[in-house]
């Protein structure tokens, strides 16, 4: 299994209905993407605000494996995703790595 993070901070123009829609379609990439074993996302609803840093929407993805860690980065559902981020993303942070047994 591997496992991928990602947090996105937004730009100031996105309303909280705006945030929500990119969360339901993170959530919709399990079923359209091969490989994902589980995926959560949400709004950061974290008490530690002084540690926010503008990050609002946390999103864990585990792959059954890293090769279809590596397939969900060019698959078309991701892209379209990606591509909706347009104009409203301000920075992204990935983190990958493997789960051991």
């Amino acid at each position: 299994m591997f496992e991928h993070l990602v947090i996105f901070k937004f730009n100031d123009q996105t309303t909280l209905a705006k945030q929500q829609e990119f969360v339901d379609q993170l959530l919709a990439l399990k079923e359209k993407i091969p490989g994902i074993h589980e995926l959560t996302a949400g709004i950061n609803q974290t008490e530690e605000t002084d540690r926010i840093q503008g990050y609002t929407i946390g999103l864990r993805v585990t792959f059954e494996d890293q090769q279809a860690l590596r397939a969900y980065g060019p698959h078309p559902a991701h892209q379209a995703f990606v591509a909706s981020l347009n104009g409203w993303i301000e920075n992204v942070i990935v983190s990958d790595y493997p789960l051991s047994n």
